[in-house]
C-alpha cells in the first residue's frame, strides 16, 4: 500500500484563466479538428464532442442529429444486427462508431454484421468495458486490431498513463478516460475505485500523445464549462452522457409525473441496465449506477448550440483561435469555488 499525496483535480476544482485575445467575434473560433490516428491511418475531421455509448444517448436518432453536425456518436451496444445493418448499410459513417465488448457473443455479432456491409461504412469501433485493467481486455484490443486493421479502435475505460500507453501500443487508437465521474455511475461508491476527472485527462492525455495517440475524457461534464476544461486539460474528444439525456433523440421510457414529461435515463452497469439486457443482476454483481428521471428538454439541437457556444467563448477568452489551440493557451486556477449559486434550482 502506498498514498499518493499530490492533489488530483476535478473539474470543480477550477477555472480557466484569461488571457489577451486578438480575437474579435466568436464566430471566428474554429471548433472543427483534424486526425490521423497512430495504428489505422485513417484520417478524420470534425468537431471533436461525442454522444456516450449508453442506452439513453448512443442512439440511433441522436446519432442521424451528430453526424448533420459534424460532430461523434458511440452507438450503445445493444442494438440488434438488422437496425444496425440498416443504419450502416445505407452510407458510409464518418461520425458514428459501432460498440462491442469482449465476449465470444459480441465478437461473432460484429463479424456477422461486417460480412454483411460494404468494406468502409463502417470506419469506428468502440471496445467498451468498465474495467480497461484486465489482460483479457487488453488482448482483445490488439487481437481485434490484427484482424481489422483498417479500423478506427477507440477503447477503454482506464484513467493512468501506463495502461494508456499500453493499449495504444496493442493497437488502439483513442483511449477512453474515466472511472466513476458520471452522473449516473455509483463505481466510486461502490467500490472506492476512481480518480479525479481533471487530473486523469492531463495525466492520459500526456502519455497517449507522446506515442502520437489520442484520448476522450469521458464523463464529469455538467455544464459546457466542463467541456472546455477537459479540451483544455489536453483531450483530443470530450463524450457526455447525463448532458445529451432528457432529449427527444435520447433513449429511456418516457414518464408524465403532475402533468410534466421525463426520460428515464440509468447507468449501464445498474440494476435497470443488467435486468434489461441480461437478465437481471448476477449474484455476484452489484449495481453500479442508479436511474433518475430527467425533464423532457426537447431536441437535442439546443443543447448543442449551448455547449458549442460555450466552447467558442471559451476560446475567446483565452486567445484560442482554433479548438486544438486551447489547452496550449491554458493556465488553471486552483479555486474553492467556481460559480455563484444562490439561484441554482
Amino acid at each position: 500500500m502506498r498514498i499518493i499525496n499530490e492533489v488530483q483535480l476535478d473539474y470543480s476544482d477550477v477555472l480557466i484563466r484569461p488571457h489577451r485575445s486578438t480575437l474579435t467575434s466568436r464566430s471566428g473560433v474554429q471548433l472543427h479538428r483534424p486526425f490521423t490516428f497512430r495504428n489505422s491511418g485513417n484520417d478524420y475531421n470534425g468537431i471533436p464532442i461525442m454522444a456516450a455509448n449508453m442506452d439513453s444517448t448512443g442512439t440511433l436518432e441522436m446519432a442521424n442529429v451528430f453526424e448533420r453536425n459534424e460532430m461523434f456518436t458511440c452507438l450503445h451496444k445493444h442494438y440488434d444486427l438488422e437496425e444496425l445493418f440498416q443504419f450502416f448499410f445505407q452510407e458510409p459513417r464518418h461520425h458514428t462508431a459501432y460498440s462491442m465488448g469482449i465476449t465470444d457473443v459480441d465478437l461473432h455479432k460484429w463479424n456477422t454484421l461486417k460480412g454483411r456491409l460494404p468494406k468502409g461504412n463502417i470506419k469506428f469501433v468502440c471496445i467498451d468495458v468498465a474495467n480497461g485493467y484486465t489482460e483479457r481486455f487488453i488482448n482483445f484490443c490488439k487481437t481485434f486490431r490484427e484482424e481489422n486493421p483498417d479500423i478506427t479502435l477507440i477503447a477503454g475505460n482506464v484513467v493512468t498513463a501506463e495502461i494508456t500507453e499500453e493499449l495504444i501500443l496493442n493497437g488502439v487508437d483513442v483511449v477512453k478516460v474515466g472511472i466513476g465521474p458520471g452522473s449516473v455511475c455509483t463505481t466510486r461508491i461502490q467500490t472506492g475505485v476512481g480518480y479525479p476527472q481533471l487530473s486523469a485527462v492531463i495525466e492520459c492525455a500526456d502519455a497517449a500523445h507522446g506515442l502520437d495517440g489520442h484520448i476522450i475524457a469521458d464523463g464529469g461534464c455538467t455544464t459546457p464549462g466542463d467541456v472546455a476544461k477537459a479540451f483544455a486539460a489536453g483531450s483530443d474528444f470530450v463524450m457526455l452522457g447525463g448532458m445529451l439525456a432528457g432529449h427527444e433523440e435520447s433513449g429511456g421510457k418516457t414518464v408524465t409525473r403532475d402533468g410534466e414529461l421525463y426520460k428515464a435515463f440509468y447507468g449501464m452497469s445498474s440494476k435497470t441496465a443488467n435486468e434489461t439486457y441480461n437478465g437481471g443482476l448476477d449474484n455476484y454483481k452489484a449495481s453500479e449506477g442508479r436511474e433518475v428521471l430527467v425533464p423532457y428538454r426537447g431536441s437535442v439541437e439546443d443543447t448543442i448550440q449551448d455547449v458549442l457556444g460555450g466552447l467558442r467563448s471559451t476560446c475567446t477568452y483565452v486567445g484560442a483561435a482554433q479548438l486544438k489551440h486551447l489547452s496550449k493557451r491554458t493556465t488553471f486556477v486552483r479555486c474553492n469555488n467556481t460559480h455563484n449559486k444562490i439561484y441554482e434550482q
